[in-house]
Formats: C-alpha cells, sequence, structure tokens
C-alpha cells in the first residue's frame, strides 16, 4: 500500500480569505498535503475567474461554498456552478437548506450543518446524505477559534451527527475552513485534532484521502465515461 494522499477541500482565498491562493497552497504543499481546494463562500467570490497555482505533484481544485438561506435558490446556484467547479459545497445552517443540499446528488459536501440547538441533521437527513452521496463536511476552523460553553456545543454537535454518520454509512471529509495560512495545519496535525473530536484514526484518515478522492473522481470522469454506471469502451477493451 503507498503512502496517502491528503487533500484539504475547504479553504477560502482572498477575497474571503486573508491570503492568495499561491500563498494558501505552497504552505499546504510544504505540509505533506497532495492537494487542496479553494472554496469561496458565494458571496465572496473574486471579480474574474482565478487562474489556479500549478505546482508539480500538488493539485489546487477548483471549488466553491454556496451560501443561501432560501432552498429555491440555492437549487439555482448549485445548477449555475456545479459544471465550473470540481468541489460544490454547501453552507448549511437551517434544516430546510440542510434538506435542500442533501437531497441533491449534484452537491458533494454539507458544511456547518449545524443552528439553533439542532446538530442539523437527523435520521432522515442522514439517509438522504447517504442515497445521493453526499458527504458531512467537519471543519476545524470553529473549533480552534471558540472557546468554553460554545466549544463544547460544537464539539456535542460533530459527535452527533458522527454517530448519524456512522448509523447511515455517510461519507465525511475534515479540512481545515482556513481562512487564512494561520488556519492550516499539517496532515498529523488534523488527524491528532480530529481523533480527540472522536473520530476513529480509520475515519479521519479517510476524510482526508479516499472521500476527497472520490469527489474529484466522481466530477473529473475519464473520456469514456458517460454517465453514472454507463461507459464508452473502445475496440479491444472488451476483454
Amino acid at each position: 500500500m503507498g503512502k496517502p494522499k491528503f487533500y484539504d477541500f475547504c479553504v477560502h482565498a482572498v477575497p474571503d480569505g486573508e491570503d492568495t491562493a499561491e500563498q494558501l497552497a505552497a504552505l499546504a504543499r510544504y505540509f505533506g498535503y497532495s492537494g487542496i481546494a479553494l472554496a469561496n463562500h458565494s458571496d465572496k467570490l473574486p471579480q474574474s475567474r482565478p487562474v489556479l497555482p500549478s505546482c508539480n505533484e500538488f493539485e489546487v481544485f477548483r471549488g466553491i461554498e454556496l451560501v443561501e438561506e432560501n432552498p429555491s435558490k440555492l437549487q439555482g446556484l448549485i445548477g449555475k456552478f456545479r459544471k465550473s467547479v470540481d468541489v460544490l459545497i454547501v453552507h448549511g445552517g437551517s434544516e430546510n437548506v440542510n434538506r435542500a443540499a442533501l437531497e441533491n446528488p449534484r452537491v458533494d459536501i454539507l458544511n456547518h450543518p449545524a443552528f439553533d440547538k439542532s446538530s442539523g441533521l437527523n435520521q432522515v437527513l442522514a439517509k438522504a446524505a447517504a442515497e445521493n452521496n453526499v458527504a458531512i463536511g467537519l471543519t476545524l476552523r470553529p473549533l480552534l477559534h471558540t472557546r468554553g460553553p460554545r466549544r463544547v456545543r460544537l464539539l456535542s454537535d460533530l459527535r452527533a451527527n458522527l454517530d448519524l454518520a456512522r448509523k447511515y454509512d455517510v461519507s465525511l471529509v475534515l479540512s481545515s475552513g482556513a481562512m487564512s495560512c494561520f488556519d492550516l495545519r499539517s496532515p498529523m496535525e488534523a488527524l491528532a485534532l480530529a481523533e480527540v473530536c472522536g473520530l476513529e484514526e480509520e475515519e479521519a484518515l479517510e476524510a482526508m484521502t479516499t472521500t476527497p478522492e472520490n469527489i474529484i473522481s466522481r466530477n473529473r470522469p475519464g473520456p469514456g465515461r458517460v454517465r453514472e454506471g454507463i461507459e464508452v469502451l473502445e475496440e479491444g477493451d472488451y476483454f
């Protein structure tokens, strides 16, 4: 078994975050990541489509984190951006938004599902996430920037959602949610923090390696793939 490839699939660059895509990519590569997804919030996009940094054996994926409280408008944003990004994330935070995201197979990840006194997920939504192959995002930045009762609440919500994810076999994506280079953590640090939050080592590893790879594989199909379950075979590929 080869060395695992780690990915951070939620990083925010200027004008959403404080640092440039080049700075974030350089530090993530130094930390040992194989790639990151630049996923600015949809209300903090740059005026022009940015040119992604290019590095040997390191890839910067084009992503977005959609912010919209109206479920109907959210569906419109999903349709607008789906074909132009590698990683499509929805910023949750209400039952209606969470449901709209988890019932749409074009969504890759739901981040920040918690709201009021709810962790944001229940049995129905967890089943929808599993059926539509939408991963639940676990971001480290909120945990690192809170203290006291607020941190206790975040940990409680995370563990409740983790229990549901385990029960219904929902994929997880562990990311930094970085708004600057100071928010980035090395893969080993992220894994250690994840275990403190309640993830098993294997779960945390899969959430930073296998699941991100599956998302990219799904959104960047090979030249012969037409749609899910259908593939065009060239002559000589039948046997």
